[in-house]
């Protein structure tokens, strides 16, 4: 819903801006306002992404009516089970609750139900999803931001931080019933609940054995011994990282990391000498990295990592026509079926069908190419029903068309 006149919130929120409890005491006497309120529960979490090696939540803000909004300092605060409960007994509604939701959940807190502004607006088809931009295209307010890469692990909070993380939960719920009205004229609230349903048990993505791979800049390096420098870097920092929370670029850059593998130094002296490694900050960690470096220059060359990862994951879509000419034309076809429907029912591709599943399908797909096999590696593979029910048909006949030609 489109309003021509805008005002800008650069006030306070409509209740004020609370003071943070900082207590279990604190905590269980609006535990207790909770559960006299009415109505969804707006949540939202600030972590300290790129500050942090951590993602827990540094702060918890929450509104319901009758309730009144609370931020709550979860640094201080050990026992969350009164919350936990008053949380538990209505619906949540949160803006890109895949990013909250891993940190909600490490404090004991889990939804039966929610409602995903964010996503929402994905399946509405809006162009721009930030919580500012639904704010203003659908209420015709203006959230004032500017806080939301600050780093919310100091203490204490500024006044205007509090105010900026008590504004995300404002509007949430008058957002919320616009939302969900628009779905329902469109056709579309069953797809959101499927999806809001799927999100109760959203966990996320295992980094893997070999996170080292996805060190930015890697794909120059041709070396064996290049790519030991780097896991023995990559492993190190990470280590360090953990250790200290402290988010690992902040640490050492992947360019330094890079830079390391692809000069090879023969000595502390030599890595001392490399632009990335002269800086007053990694002069402290100098030994650390060297020892790492070192010791991946001393290792046989049965032990340098393989130029490719795991078997598990499938080359960039980039190279099928070298690798797998067949897979690269069925991953065309599809695609070309997939925009079709995106552009039909007004849906982002990638929220049609989550990328990986498509690839892999079209990689190898099973040998009898029906709907029922089709739909059963979609179900298998996490796709809901109502995005089985629309893309299914682009893969039986996709695939099916490859098969023939290559007969």
């Amino acid at each position: 819903m489109e309003t021509e006149n805008t005002t800008p919130i650069d006030r306070e929120p409509r209740d004020g801006v609370p003071e943070t409890i900082t207590t279990t005491a604190q905590l269980n006497a609006y535990a207790a306002l909770l559960n006299s309120g009415t109505g969804p529960i707006a949540l939202d979490a600030e972590r300290a992404s790129g500050f942090r090696y951590s993602q827990r939540a540094y702060l918890i803000q929450i509104r319901r009516e009758g309730a009144g909004i609370a931020l709550v300092d979860p640094i201080t605060i050990t026992d969350f089970t009164a919350l936990a409960a008053a949380l538990s007994k209505a619906p949540w509604i949160l803006h890109a609750a895949s990013q909250d939701l891993p940190c909600l959940n490490e404090l004991g807190l889990f939804p039966k139900q929610l409602f995903d502004t964010e996503l929402a607006g994905r399946l509405l088809g809006r162009e721009r999803v930030s919580l500012g931009a639904l704010v203003e295209s659908e209420l015709g307010e203006i959230l004032q931001k500017g806080h939301g890469a600050t780093d919310w692990s100091l203490r204490p909070l500024s006044k205007a931080q509090l105010r900026y993380a008590a504004l995300d939960v404002e509007l949430l719920v008058e957002l919320q019933d616009v939302l969900e009205a628009e779905l329902e004229t469109s056709g579309k609230l069953e797809w959101a609940r499927q999806e809001f349903d799927a999100l109760l048990t959203f966990k996320p993505k295992d980094r893997g054995s070999e996170a080292w791979r996805r060190t930015s800049g890697m794909h120059r390096l041709r070396k064996g011994q290049q790519l030991a420098v780097v896991r023995a870097l990559w492993n190190a920092r990470d280590a360090t990282a953990q250790r200290e929370d402290i988010a690992p670029g902040r640490i050492l850059p992947d360019a330094a990391i890079v830079a390391a593998a692809t000069a090879l130094p023969a000595s502390a002296d030599e890595l001392g000498a490399l632009p990335e490694f002269s800086g007053r900050g990694q002069t402290r960690r100098r030994s650390q990295w060297w020892s790492a470096i070192s010791s991946a220059l001393e290792l046989p060359e049965e032990s340098w990592p393989a130029s490719a990862g795991p078997s598990e994951s499938l080359p960039p879509p980039r190279t099928w026509v070298n690798k797998n000419p067949s897979a690269a034309a069925r991953l065309e076809a599809v695609r070309e079926g997939l925009a079709e429907i995106s552009e039909r029912v007004n849906v982002p591709v990638e929220n049609l069908l989550t990328p990986d599943i498509a690839r892999r399908l079209c990689w190898e797909p099973p040998n009898i190419l029906d709907h029922q096999t089709v739909d059963e590696f979609l179900r298998n593979h996490g796709a809901r029903p109502w995005q089985i029910t629309l893309t299914s048909p682009v893969f039986v006949t996709g695939l099916s068309v490859t098969v023939e030609l290559e007969q």
